[in-house]
């Protein structure tokens, strides 16, 4: 692998990592819910599985999971379940509309444990098997047979880069909005709209068959 297949992997997995799915909606209610900080560890949490299943990937141990077909269903059907969970609980917030203040939302945020947000964050990663097909099916493109440990890791972990500095951006831009967001009827559609995503995202992950 050189440089100039490095520099076209980046490229594409820029295009990858901002088309919408189920880390932006996940990392949406986060930041919705704690602010910024639940936001940037819900995206650290992404992150670390997205690092996780690329060095699997690169390693081979990702197409052991895709070649066992119980393996690869067990992992689909429970990201699918995780998503619809957390999609009915965003309906569920919609349909009570019952949201504290801003000032009680940081403060109770500021109790969580960081690593709830991180957990979500995931575990909502690391059950998608969409994630492993995409390594599995783009890290042979750029790299050789024998290819050199360091560009393994170069390009797993640009990926998980990537996907960071993206959904840590989201995050941000929206916890400068929260004022506008935070609004009773905002919340309420924000809520609706996110679960309604998270909800298909997991429908379609449980009857699609990768």
């Amino acid at each position: 692998m050189g440089w100039s297949s490095y520099g076209a992997f980046l490229a594409l997995a820029a295009v990858v990592v901002v088309i919408p799915g189920p880390d932006l909606a996940v990392v949406t209610r986060a930041t919705l819910l704690g602010g910024a900080p639940r936001g940037r560890w819900t995206a650290l949490g992404i992150a670390s599985a997205s690092l996780l299943q690329g060095g699997a990937a690169a390693a081979g141990l990702g197409a052991l999971v895709r070649d066992s077909v119980v393996a690869f269903d067990a992992l689909r059907i429970v990201g699918a379940a995780y998503l619809v969970y957390l999609g009915v609980h965003a309906w569920l917030s919609a349909r009570r509309g019952d949201y504290p203040d801003l000032a009680d939302v940081a403060a109770a945020s500021a109790r969580t444990p960081a690593w709830r947000g991180w957990r979500q964050g995931f575990v909502t990663n690391v059950t998608n098997p969409k994630v492993l097909v995409f390594y599995l099916a783009v890290l042979p493109q750029f790299l050789r047979p024998g290819a050199a440990p360091a560009w393994l890791l170069a390009v797993a972990g640009s990926h998980a880069v990537l996907t960071l500095a993206y959904l840590c951006a989201v995050s941000a831009g929206m916890a400068r909005l929260r004022r506008v967001l935070g609004r009773r009827r905002v919340r309420r559609g924000l809520d609706a709209v996110t679960g309604t995503a998270l909800v298909g995202f997991g429908a379609a992950l449980a009857l699609e068959r990768l």
